[in-house]
């Protein structure tokens, strides 16, 4: 049985390794692969719905395939990811979905909806002023993990264990109209695993180490394959299912307890370190994923 040849545009990534090796899984299946900078879309309604990003028509494609929303004003990133949600609408279907990327870009609803899921969290604590930051603090046992609520790549995340430098950082904050995003910080072996899923499936995942709590490898973590067990490969997979993504980077944390705990699902994930580490091709499996969900 044939395939159909789908018409793919990659939003957000017009060069780099992840661009590279998008275009080669998807053109060695067959299917058409252009690429469209998200600051060039233009979105016109005369009847019906027009989206071109430079000369592409993103209304004339099977799939929108999502590499990066960049930062913005707030005006900027709603209109990109409207013009998913009107694309949506059109017919064109979007990896990840716009409902996807709201949901995990957001750290506050995203644990909301993993708990909701039945998913294990960290405790967390999110609120806009200092004293109700305070209060969170020891309410979470005086050893806290602060993230920004739209960080990525663990940019801005700290670990506050003092009370004073927890007030220090935490009237910083204010001054910036931040919204205080705490997690309890879960005794562990200075070790986490990043799986990453696609569909139904974790298609490779690492076990990533650092020095004190930090693991990413964007800030000086290592990596080295790991085999999830089956019940923490359902742990990732349920992860992502329960905030509509078709593909998610999960960061799963074994406690010294020996539970395990879901920490983040990132919608727009990165694998060049766990292509690295494993040898699996991770475009290749997403590219099988989009022939499965565009009929």
């Amino acid at each position: 049985m044939s395939r159909r040849r789908l018409r793919v545009a990659v939003l957000g990534s017009t060069g780099g390794w992840h661009a590279r090796r998008l275009e080669r899984a998807l053109t060695a299946r067959g299917h058409e692969c252009a690429f469209a900078p998200v600051t060039r879309i233009v979105g016109r309604i005369e009847g019906r719905l027009g989206v071109r990003s430079r000369e592409l028509a993103l209304d004339g494609c099977d799939v929108v395939l999502v590499r990066g929303i960049p930062r913005g004003s707030l005006e900027q990133v709603v209109f990109r990811v409207d013009v998913l949600h009107a694309l949506a609408a059109a017919g064109v279907r979007a990896v990840n979905s716009a409902h996807a990327i709201e949901r995990t870009v957001d750290k506050f609803l995203a644990s909301a909806l993993l708990a909701r899921a039945g998913l294990p969290t960290p405790r967390t604590i999110a609120c806009e002023r200092s004293g109700d930051a305070l209060e969170a603090f020891a309410e979470l046992g005086g050893d806290v993990i602060v993230k920004p609520m739209f960080g990525s790549m663990g940019v801005g995340m700290a670990r506050v264990e003092d009370p004073d430098v927890a007030q220090r950082v935490f009237r910083a904050l204010e001054l910036e109209r931040a919204v205080y995003y705490l997690q309890e910080t879960l005794p562990h072996s200075s070790r986490d695993a990043r799986a990453l899923v696609v569909g139904e499936h974790v298609v490779a995942s690492i076990e990533r180490s650092g020095e004190g709590w930090r693991t990413n490898l964007a800030r000086g973590g290592h990596a080295r394959p790991v085999r999830l067990d089956a019940r923490q490969e359902r742990l990732c997979v349920r992860a992502a299912a329960a905030l509509g993504a078709d593909y998610a980077g999960v960061d799963l944390l074994r406690a010294l307890d020996g539970r395990d705990y879901v920490l983040e699902v990132n919608g727009i994930p990165g694998w060049q370190g766990v292509e690295r580490a494993t040898g699996v091709d991770v475009a290749a499996a997403l590219a099988e994923h989009l022939e499965t969900v565009v009929g």
